[in-house]
């Protein structure tokens, strides 16, 4: 009997506390869900659960996937943290794909079939890792839960139960908050802002060792780090000169990579066969484009329309495979020409998606009643679109 998987359509969760994470990690466990889970914040920051089973392998993403990492290997793989500079030797034995879909997992992977690590070297890294994740998740208001039955990692290293990861992490944000710093991230970085005050107010020593440290090319995690200190401490250490104006926590991007990605695959797009044609109906041209761009470089026809008067003259003429669907336009809105659609005999299987800035459960429940496939939030992520449509070009073929 096939196990039936909790819904694939992106869910929103308001205040993703560890009790909501909790349960929602649960509902993963009686399917023995395997796959990819990808959370997603109204800024359009990305999280990413790599599942088996109902239980977490590994998780990455975020602000800064690539500093987590390094940070990660220097605490618990210090031997390779010395020898990061031969990286791309050991890549030899992957291919492509395997170091597309998650890079950091796939050298652990390497590392431990060549002996360079244990399995629980591996293990601790990865648990460390994943708690660190979900102490950031914590601090969301609101995300977007999709699961993707795909994008399987083919080693387990290790399974982890979320409910004992959700615990630790739940516990080093209580200790965050109990320091009066719940306002400030780890993820900041310190830099000097009055270098003249600072060095009034401290000993030379100290002020040498604040010039040396805080040089905003490190994140407080980072500096945690390398002072061999928990972040708690050097960010309480630090608080009074950054509420003194003296230090700023300012914003920095990620590292590079130490891998060389390669580009997605692109074999003979221009002289395959073009591919479904899709319609976008969106008042905003510059959302048209952008659907264009996603859909014509993945080699799908397309076809844009920004006046929803025209629009069912217009997929009459054309008769798409599948249509993206504005929800609030000036002249027509998204549920009326939706419930058209369904009533002419050739759209009614037609997967309909739903395009919105609002992601509330009255939308949701409205536009399905209507007859809407599906429902994806604006900005739109161009491989959500892509999965969306090759999941609903499947199943009306299966139909």
């Amino acid at each position: 009997m096939t196990a039936q998987y909790p819904p694939s359509n992106p869910i929103s969760i308001q205040e993703f506390t560890a009790s909501k994470q909790a349960n929602f990690f649960d509902t993963l466990k009686q399917p023995r869900f395997s796959g990819q889970l990808v959370l997603t914040d109204p800024k359009g920051e990305q999280w990413f659960f790599y599942m088996y089973l109902g239980r977490i392998m590994y998780a990455t993403g975020g602000l800064h996937p690539v500093r987590r990492w390094r940070r990660h290997v220097a605490v618990y793989l210090p031997q390779i943290a010395a020898h990061l500079s031969s990286i791309q030797i050991d890549l030899t034995s992957l291919n492509t794909q395997d170091f597309r879909l998650c890079w950091e997992y796939q050298l652990l992977c390497v590392w431990v079939e060549q002996h360079k690590i244990s399995r629980e070297q591996a293990a601790r890294l990865i648990r460390s890792l994943i708690v660190e994740v979900l102490f950031d998740i914590t601090q969301i208001m609101d995300v977007t839960c999709e699961l993707r039955q795909n994008n399987l990692l083919s080693t387990r290293l290790v399974l982890i139960d979320a409910d004992q990861v959700i615990s630790e992490a739940q516990q080093l944000w209580q200790t965050w908050q109990g320091a009066k710093i719940a306002d400030r991230s780890p993820d900041a970085a310190p830099i000097i802002r009055q270098p003249e005050q600072l060095q009034q107010r401290t000993s030379p020593q100290v002020y040498q060792t604040l010039s040396q440290l805080l040089d905003g090319q490190q994140t407080l995690r980072d500096l945690a780090v390398r002072m061999k200190r928990d972040v708690v401490t050097v960010t309480s250490s630090l608080l009074p000169y950054i509420q003194m104006g003296l230090v700023e926590l300012i914003s920095i991007a990620d590292l590079k990579p130490p891998v060389s990605l390669p580009p997605p695959s692109v074999t003979n797009l221009q002289n395959s066969a073009p591919g479904p044609l899709i319609a976008c109906i969106d008042d905003s041209p510059l959302m048209c484009q952008t659907m264009e761009k996603i859909l014509t470089e993945a080699n799908y026809q397309f076809i844009g329309i920004n006046d929803p008067l025209r629009a069912i003259a217009i997929l009459l003429s054309r008769k798409p495979a599948l249509i993206f669907l504005d929800l609030v336009m000036p002249n027509a809105n998204g549920y009326e020409i939706c419930s058209q659609l369904r009533k002419l005999a050739f759209f009614r299987q037609t997967p309909i998606i739903i395009l919105t800035g609002n992601d509330g459960i009255v939308d949701r429940v409205r536009a399905k009643m209507v007859g809407s496939t599906d429902f994806l939030s604006k900005p739109v992520n161009p491989e959500m679109v892509l999965t969306a449509i090759d999941k609903h070009l499947k199943t009306l073929a299966a139909v």
